[in-house]
């Protein structure tokens, strides 16, 4: 080990005051090695316990750094953590730091009490036929006026946002066929519109509407939507508050509609992206393979197909 950066002595020149000091005074050989008598007096005491050998530097590192956690100290964690016991309390109760407990707790993936809930498994589910049960959401896109800078490589002067539209998508459960449209809004009035088409989209196809699915949104709960829907002879679902995935199929086909027609090319205004819409649907139900269907379009579930 290395010497401390401010020791006067070495290891062998601290072997050498033990000597003189055997010989002469202590405080005329401490003065003689430029040390203090009782520093000349530590390394005698030093000297008398080990030998030469004890002269030499010690490690300044405490045997145990604070805060620092044994695999033991994990594990009690843990184990208290399962007995609902608060932060505080574990460290109480295991005399520990009350930060290192917290940190121990986000390491151990439990700093919530809640995430030690067994949590049901997501029930996936398919319906047997086309038509007994569509999933519809709806999602906000900026309108489009103009190229940005970043395509354009030109910074342009800050303009007014152009306002936002609506994708409205419709999903068959049994087969993954999708019809979609892009509205002015979100309204309960532009919900029927987009279902009135919707329903008469499948008909074409040979299906059958029963039932419908929808997220909470105000345009599905309201008293239009619903009266549009006995009017139509379908019955209305809605997921249960805070659980969007029990829509997961609607969502699923937004985030591929997002990827492959509205992000997937560079459009200079809204209009080009919403004529796109119908192109990309119909590749999406009649020729894009689909995983979920064994690599077949969802066009080979219609009509038997």
């Amino acid at each position: 080990m290395n010497s401390h950066k401010n020791a006067k002595l070495t290891a062998r020149g601290r072997e050498e005051m033990i000597r003189r000091m055997s010989e002469k005074p202590a405080a005329a050989v401490a003065a003689g090695f430029g040390v203090s008598l009782r520093t000349a007096r530590k390394w005698m005491s030093r000297y008398r316990q080990g030998g030469f050998e004890n002269l030499a530097d010690r490690s300044s590192r405490p045997k145990r750094c604070r805060g620092t956690l044994t695999e033991q100290d994990f594990g009690s964690i843990l184990a208290l953590r399962k007995e609902r016991l608060t932060g505080d309390e574990i460290a109480l109760r295991l005399g520990l730091c009350r930060s290192s407990v917290f940190r121990a707790l986000r390491k151990l993936g439990c700093s919530r009490i809640s995430s030690l809930e067994e949590k049901a498994p997501i029930q996936r589910y398919q319906w047997e036929k086309p038509g007994q049960m569509l999933h519809l959401d709806i999602k906000r896109l900026g309108k489009i006026d103009g190229v940005g800078h970043k395509k354009a490589g030109t910074r342009q002067v800050r303009r007014r946002h152009p306002g936002w539209e609506y994708l409205h998508v419709c999903v068959d459960d049994a087969s993954r066929a999708a019809y979609t449209a892009v509205l002015p809004d979100e309204t309960a009035e532009s919900a029927i519109e987009f279902l009135w088409f919707a329903v008469a989209w499948y008909s074409a196809h040979g299906i059958k509407v029963e039932r419908v699915l929808t997220d909470n949104g105000a345009c599905y709960k309201s008293q239009k939507f619903r009266d549009a829907c006995r009017e139509f002879g379908i019955k209305h679902k809605r997921t249960r508050p805070y659980r969007p995935q029990t829509n997961g199929k609607a969502e699923r086909f937004i985030r591929t509609a997002l990827k492959e027609w509205a992000y997937a090319h560079t459009y200079t205004h809204s209009e080009k992206r919403t004529a796109n819409l119908p192109v990309w649907t119909h590749r999406y139900n009649f020729v894009r393979p689909h995983t979920a269907l064994g690599r077949k379009p969802p066009a080979s579930r219609l009509n038997g197909g």
